[in-house]
């Protein structure tokens, strides 16, 4: 009891950076509903408590749906930076240092929403955040892979004018019947332009649909990527390359990737090699933010402390930090855990 105490105490404390968290995913139905009432948007729920009954998702279109729907609500500046805001006081709450976030412009854009408003709520947030707390961030734009390529283009074009504020673009949404490959004009227009490109691949599309995000999109990260155990050179190649793989437990189990948090291959990629990271992805409706999905895997593997610390400095390597960022918060990393040892010296021992 004593080991399993020390252990939620040291992943509590931990420094962390986040890499896989999409903000509208993180819209608690609390705001949600007093966005709604402002806003006056009806929604097809008449309590917060019916909501949290709908989160019962079978896979990842299920999800969907109920996700598109939640965002109807966000409709001003200032509806992007509450919700953006919030996710960033859990995050600082659980010792996040540093977060690299998620955001679907198409979402918006197709309801009459401004880009720039949806740019301006998050980046204000943001900004806020690392004034008032100090946690810094990037921002990541995805495109809607279930949409057409013209359209990510022309989405694309509409970030140009906010390149000093968007790091990156990613490819999320629906994957199956979606590959990377249709997405390669536009991915080599974004980094012409300088956006660091990552994209969202075996989840629940196949390994090829990695190899295509790595070899046609060229991207720095790979968000998900469970499903590159089916391929034994693919499982290679990401070790020699230590291409991150931003893994979400929570999420893969809410979406029946894997029947339980047991099953999970996370320690198996872990053990081979891979830099894998932790992530809470969507964690209004998957049940945890990224402490909870700590929590869960080393319950369910047994995560030793030395585990967690190298999960932990995975994610600050893969960040997109300059090398002097990712040393400062790799030496902050490295004095947590010697003064923890030295606080806790039997049970880390213990669990080493």
């Amino acid at each position: 009891m004593v080991v399993s105490m020390t252990i939620r105490a040291f992943i509590h404390g931990i420094p962390k950076a986040e890499l896989h968290i999409h903000i509208e995913g993180s819209l608690e139905p609390e705001l949600m509903f007093e966005l709604a009432a402002k806003n006056k948007i009806d929604l097809p729920y008449q309590s917060i408590a019916d909501i949290r009954r709908a989160y019962d998702f079978t896979n990842l279109q299920s999800f969907l749906d109920i996700y598109y729907q939640g965002t109807q609500v966000l409709l001003t500046e200032d509806d992007f930076y509450q919700m953006t805001r919030a996710y960033l006081q859990k995050a600082f709450e659980q010792n996040v240092r540093h977060a690299e976030i998620f955001f679907d412009p198409q979402t918006h854009t197709a309801r009459g929403v401004d880009f720039e408003t949806v740019v301006q709520g998050i980046h204000r947030a943001l900004s806020d955040a690392g004034r008032e707390l100090g946690l810094s961030s990037k921002l990541i734009m995805c495109f809607l892979r279930d949409l057409s390529a013209a359209e990510a283009m022309e989405t694309l074009e509409q970030a140009l004018p906010f390149k000093d504020r968007i790091a990156g673009v990613g490819l999320d949404s629906s994957e199956i019947g979606h590959p990377p490959e249709k997405f390669k004009d536009v991915f080599d227009l974004a980094r012409r332009n300088g956006f660091k490109p990552v994209a969202h691949a075996g989840e629940e599309g196949p390994a090829a649909y990695i190899w295509q995000a790595l070899n046609l999109l060229k991207v720095k990260r790979i968000d998900h990527g469970v499903r590159c155990m089916e391929d034994p050179g693919l499982v290679e190649y990401l070790v020699k390359k230590q291409v991150p793989l931003t893994v979400c437990p929570l999420s893969n189990i809410k979406l029946r990737v894997f029947n339980n948090m047991r099953r999970h291959n996370f320690k198996k990629l872990l053990n081979l090699g891979l830099c894998v990271t932790v992530n809470s992805d969507d964690p209004a409706y998957f049940g945890g933010y990224i402490e909870d999905n700590f929590r869960a895997l080393q319950a369910a593997h047994q995560l030793s402390f030395k585990d967690i610390y190298k999960i932990a400095s995975n994610a600050f390597k893969a960040s997109f930090l300059t090398r002097a960022e990712k040393q400062k918060y790799l030496y902050e990393l490295d004095g947590y855990v010697s003064d923890f040892a030295q606080k806790h010296l039997n049970a880390v021992s213990h669990y080493m």
